[in-house]
């Protein structure tokens, strides 16, 4: 039984390459199995030759090979590979065994056809015979991955059959599909290249080996190498993904609950509600438990009620009250007072709660299909759904956030997300002072203040999509299972982020609780305060002394934040003031990274811009609601 050559296509010529130990028997067909690591090649190569095996090793190595008979046809299983080449023992194993091959059955696992899809079309441009088997199908409609077998059979050239191999679904069918085996669809920019080196070496498949810059192939003909590699590679894997755009669209059918779950978390329709009543558990956690209750007993009643006098008793047995060093250790913003205070009593348990939260997001894996959902909105302002990780981790700390944005796929992205991430994402600690601030006046301001926020950063966004130069890249990113976040790995994840974040904001605090002391007691502070008056007072509506909060904002968001607890502000007021001193200037570490990152220019347009932001839409924010 001799599977039939593709008519109208001439055959290779005979391989020289032969290693000793690897050659066919004489005059019967070898077909060879090949595929990427754990698709099922052996489940198929026992159904193809039963009991009749024969292993032993590779000559010169260490790696096994299996043999068998199906019929007259004598079958070799290969080492599991990612590619025809010889980065390893695996590939050089495997690309000896294919040259030799009469017919390759390409074994690929459904759910991960992005990947084994590079080997396939690799083999295909080796001019070789092939069938393919779509192993794995059952799991991928589990996870709700729809793939058009017909059309993949078109786009390829070469028979495609469906699997499912641990359970000898569709195994018949394969097997009769190896008499129908062809070539198939090779890239024809490629044509023109192997036509000419086919004729040097003999044979198609060794071409595609020289032309990629297989040294040891070029070697057994005499030949130099090609320089094409990571051309070919590229344009592949382009191939590859078109050929992925067109087969692959998701399903409910058959699919099981997390699959269908994750459906629903990536479409709009359910995505944006079920982010939105996400959103609001975290606002119930954060605003009401944490802030509304554990603040209140760790402020008032630990900070405030014994803290902060015995500070200031131990204080004063050695400074005078009023003195300078007793205002400064001990006063309205000293260093032993008001600095622990907000620490332990505000910052510690809101943080803690934010970190908990993003823990159990990220260990659940619906922090990427929050990605895929957000891809076509962040559009709109020159990002893709891949921005969304370092727009998150910006939420946590905007410094590591900057950082993050080296993963993006262009200089613009990097420009864009960190102005965003700048003048419009308020950092975890910031956001959990804001979230205790807004729960204050109950979930209608609350929303508000999330509404004009998300209104800055489309407009933001928008702009410097229209004026920075260049285009964005398209959105590729692996989307792990869904899965019941751990309980261990969320408390290791939350604990070690909570603990760094204390070690590294303590010293802001000090320094920024000492700062304003210093201004306090030198009358720098009402210098201040009196001019930003015509700003804080006559444009945004709020006291005077809100000018000392956005002095702090510069040295810790948090801290500038913080300084409105301290406030008797209505609910404008404090909407205004939390919009405010969100958009206003990131903080000294971000700052800091920023320029490094961006350089100064960059960094001076976005002080500046940040600023005007900030207090061009609190004064907006404060008229608009004067006339509610």
């Amino acid at each position: 039984m001799s599977p039939t050559a593709d008519p109208g296509r001439q055959a290779d010529a005979p391989c020289h390459c032969h290693p000793s130990g690897t050659e066919a028997r004489s005059g019967v067909d070898t077909l060879v199995l090949a595929g990427n690591p754990n698709v099922g090649k052996s489940v198929v190569f026992a159904a193809f030759t039963g009991t009749y095996v024969d292993v032993s090793n590779f000559p010169g190595t260490t790696v096994e090979l299996t043999r068998g008979r199906f019929g007259d046809i004598d079958v070799v299983d290969t080492p599991g590979v990612y590619g025809v080449s010889s980065f390893n023992d695996e590939e050089r194993v495997a690309r000896d065994i294919i040259l030799t091959a009469d017919v390759v059955l390409n074994v690929v696992d459904a759910v991960h056809l992005e990947r084994d899809l590079f080997l396939t079309l690799q083999l295909i441009d080796m001019g070789k015979r092939m069938v393919v088997a779509l192993n794995m199908a059952d799991e991928a409609r589990k996870k709700g991955v729809a793939i058009d077998r017909d059309l993949l059979e078109d786009l390829l050239g070469v028979p495609v059959i469906e699997t499912v191999a641990v359970t000898g679904a569709g195994l018949d069918e394969l097997r009769s599909a190896i008499m129908r085996a062809r070539t198939g669809h090779a890239d024809h920019e490629l044509e023109a290249s192997l036509v000419e080196m086919a004729a040097r070496v003999g044979s198609r498949a060794e071409a595609l080996m020289v032309l990629e810059g297989d040294e040891v192939v070029s070697e057994r003909h005499g030949v130099e190498p090609g320089r094409m590699r990571d051309a070919i590679y590229l344009r592949r894997r382009e191939r590859v993904n078109d050929i992925c755009r067109h087969v692959i669209s998701e399903t409910t059918q058959g699919a099981s609950f997390s699959a269908r779950l994750s459906h629903w978390m990536m479409h709009p329709a359910t995505g944006v509600p079920l982010l939105l009543a996400l959103l609001y558990a975290m606002w119930v956690v954060l605003g009401q438990w944490i802030a509304g209750g554990l603040v209140g007993v760790l402020e008032e009643t630990l900070m405030l009620g014994y803290w902060v006098p015995f500070a200031q008793r131990l204080v004063g047995s050695v400074f005078a009250e009023g003195s300078v060093p007793f205002t400064v250790l001990a006063g309205e913003f000293g260093v032993l007072t008001m600095t622990p205070t907000y620490l332990i009593g505000v910052i510690l348990p809101l943080v803690a709660g934010f970190q908990v939260l993003m823990a159990l997001l990220e260990d659940s894996g619906y922090l990427p299909r929050i990605a895929a959902l957000a891809d076509r909105s962040l559009a709109a302002v020159g990002l893709n759904g891949r921005a969304v990780i370092p727009l998150i981790l910006g939420l946590g700390c905007v410094t590591m956030g900057t950082l993050t944005t080296r993963i993006l796929g262009s200089r613009r992205e990097r420009f864009i997300a960190t102005a965003l991430m700048a003048i419009a994402v308020p950092c975890s600690a910031q956001l959990a002072v804001i979230a205790g601030l807004m729960a204050r006046s109950g979930w209608l301001f609350s929303a508000l203040y999330v509404g004009f926020l998300v209104l800055v950063f489309g407009l933001v966004g928008t702009v410097l999509n229209k004026l920075v130069p260049g285009r964005s890249s398209d959105l590729l990113i692996d989307l792990p299972s869904l899965r019941v976040p751990r309980l261990d790995n969320v408390v290791r994840k939350s604990a070690t982020k909570v603990w760094n974040f204390m070690k590294e904001v303590t010293l802001f605090f000090a320094a920024g609780a000492l700062l304003i002391s210093v201004l306090k007691v030198t009358g720098a502070l009402g210098w201040v305060i009196d001019v930003a008056r015509p700003l804080t007072v006559r444009w945004l509506g709020l006291p005077a002394e809100a000018a000392t909060a956005f002095v702090m904002g510069f040295v810790r968001r948090d801290f500038g934040a913080t300084g409105f607890f301290t406030m008797n502000l209505t609910d404008v007021q404090l909407l205004v003031g939390m919009v405010t001193i969100t958009l206003f200037v990131p903080c000294i570490a971000s700052a800091m990274v920023i320029l490094k990152e961006r350089g100064v220019i960059y960094f001076a347009g976005l002080f500046a811009s940040s600023i005007a932001v900030a207090f061009i839409t609190g004064g907006l924010i404060a008229r608009l609601m004067g006339l509610f």
